[in-house]
């Protein structure tokens, strides 16, 4: 169970009924989507939530469409007791976290695929992820239908996924993007920093500053093509043992850019041992 501070429900009537109630107060409502295993970035979107609206709902789903055969779905950390005292703690309000049979249910038919922003980067090395992301939130933003949405930007081309969803589809929710919370080391919060090693974790630190790095050098006039290869040059050199990629894209479209007259983000995916690691910054 969850913390008893904390409201539970689990199915979608139970999720509308309460969001009917406090919109029947003239609250507005924001939603958190999470698959638990919490750290403090999620909970910098649940106090972003409480600023802009009047009661925050987290979920709490562990969403098997994002995962490959080959990926970490079984072993994905999963501590409901514990994310709900996190939440509770964050001044969530209600906790939505429901079973595998409420959001896929037998007979289940039906995906959500987003072209365009979701076929580079991240979409070329796991090309099943953005399609189970995009159908589960929107099942969750139709389920909740909140005033707005919390997101973070450590999850940077999701969250133009996700934007370009809710736009094309015109769900009636404000899609919101949170800066990414770090370590005292710089390395971008995430669930699976868990897995590194100790060893791994003094490598992790690194990548954060490869990237300031590679923006210093196209800030000083170094052509782009080469800041990218050079920052996945310093990668290997830290100790990564693979790099997906490192990027300099527009910061809307995720396509190449030749200079950063525009707005631009770098990104980065690159693998300690069997834990892979993202980041992005804007350049």
């Amino acid at each position: 169970m969850a913390d008893s501070s904390l409201p539970i429900v689990r199915d979608v009537a139970g999720l509308r009924a309460q969001i009917s109630a406090w919109r029947g107060q003239g609250l507005r409502v924001g939603l958190v989507p999470t698959m638990g295993a919490l750290h403090d970035g999620h909970l910098s979107l649940v106090r972003a939530a409480k600023e802009k609206c009047d009661r925050a709902v987290a979920t709490l789903f562990v969403n098997p469409k994002q995962f490959a055969p080959n990926e970490d779905f079984e072993r994905y950390p999963r501590d409901e007791a514990g994310d709900g005292a996190m939440l509770a703690s964050a001044g969530c309000d209600l906790l939505y976290a429901p079973e595998r049979t409420i959001m896929y249910p037998d007979g289940f038919a039906t995906s959500v695929i987003v072209t365009s922003v979701s076929t580079p980067l991240e979409g070329e090395f796991r090309p099943h992820f953005f399609g189970g992301v995009a159908t589960v939130v929107t099942k969750l933003l139709l389920q909740a239908l909140p005033d707005a949405a919390f997101f973070g930007e450590k999850d940077y081309q999701q969250l133009q996924v996700i934007k370009r969803m809710a736009g094309d589809l015109d769900i009636p929710v404000a899609i919101e993007g949170c800066a990414t919370v770090r370590e005292s080391d710089g390395l971008a919060m995430s669930s699976r920093n868990a897995y590194l090693s100790a060893d791994e974790r003094r490598i992790a630190a690194r990548l954060n500053h490869i990237l300031h790095d590679a923006i210093k050098a196209v800030h000083a006039g170094e052509p782009i093509a080469q800041a990218e290869a050079e920052a996945a040059r310093h990668l290997s050199a830290a100790g990564f043992t693979s790099i997906d990629y490192v990027a300099i894209r527009d910061a809307q479209t995720l396509q190449p850019v030749t200079d950063s007259s525009r707005p631009a983000r770098i990104l980065a995916a690159a693998w300690l041992g069997k834990t892979r690691l993202i980041d992005n910054m804007a350049v």
